[in-house]
């Protein structure tokens, strides 16, 4: 069961990789975060490529990595700038709507039908972002839905959900015409290309920030690196849907630096909400 010490190991990172960034945050630029995610990530990935060796491309590879690689330009900015505005423990718990969200965007695009354990996934996740406000609800029973929409923050990370139920459907069609390892790398690739013209318009003097703060900006890459190379590897021994169950409890360890480490409160609802949401996520996947 190696496989499963990869994935937890991905999650971990993954967390980590959120904890950096948004405490550079609190002095960086968000636009610069995200190319840096990116970037910073290269060093530990291409080496992977060299040595498993370019796999035969299929005829979809550009069209997938064109709009994939496009949209996830979108969702990584607002993915940071989800972090820089609100609580950590707030907004991460909230990649975990990716899976409702494909719930809707499978049958329209590919024809897939959700089952039981879908909906009770779906109830979960639901019930999860509702949990994370509870405090709210001394206000009215409504008063949770609408701190979470209102909050710039988890409004931003609701989107960057969206967008990836999409991107996910051009993940597979990707890695279909490559290869899991080549996909990642040429998407990551294709996201530090495509993001640097939105660093040197948005960005105030981008050049001389990363000359002053590259030695903080790398660790936040190099952590994506070290969890995407965690992730091939757990991958290559599981089911793809195993090992993002297993990814997504990133959301719980999330909560927990928020909350520990960056001083943020309501650790018992957003735990709890967190936990309710990533067990909606088991049910969807792996039921």
């Amino acid at each position: 069961m190696l496989w499963i010490l990869f994935a937890c190991l991905t999650a971990l990172f993954e967390s980590l990789k959120d904890l950096a960034s948004k405490h550079r945050l609190q002095t960086t630029d968000p636009y610069l975060v995200a190319w840096s995610l990116a970037f910073f990530s290269l060093p530990l990935l291409w080496p992977l490529v060299l040595w498993l060796g370019i796999p035969p491309l299929g005829a979809q590879f550009g069209l997938a990595l064109w709009v994939g690689g496009s949209l996830n330009v979108i969702s990584m900015t607002m993915y940071i700038r989800a972090i820089s505005l609100s609580d950590l423990s707030l907004t991460v718990p909230l990649i975990t709507l990716t899976p409702m969200f494909l719930l809707i965007t499978s049958p329209l695009i590919v024809g897939e039908v959700a089952d039981w354990s879908d909906i009770v996934g779906i109830a979960l996740i639901v019930g999860g972002s509702y949990v994370l406000n509870l405090r709210q609800s001394q206000k009215g029973w409504w008063a949770p839905v609408q701190r979470l929409w209102c909050d710039r923050g988890s409004r931003l990370m609701s989107f960057v959900a969206l967008i990836w139920s999409i991107t996910a459907v051009f993940d597979k069609v990707g890695v279909q015409n490559s290869s899991p390892t080549f996909w990642v790398v040429a998407l990551f690739s294709f996201l530090a290309v495509g993001m640097l013209p939105m660093v040197l318009i948005k960005s105030p003097q981008p050049v001389q920030a990363l000359a002053k703060h590259w030695w903080a900006l790398a660790p936040i890459g190099v952590l994506q690196g070290i969890a995407v190379v965690f992730q091939m590897q757990a991958i290559s021994l599981a089911l793809v849907t195993q090992v993002i169950a297993i990814k997504r409890t990133s959301a719980l360890l999330s909560v927990l630096w928020g909350c520990l480490l960056l001083k943020e409160t309501g650790l018992k609802d957003r735990l709890m909400g967190t936990a309710m949401m990533v067990l909606g996520v088991l049910c969807i996947t792996l039921l």
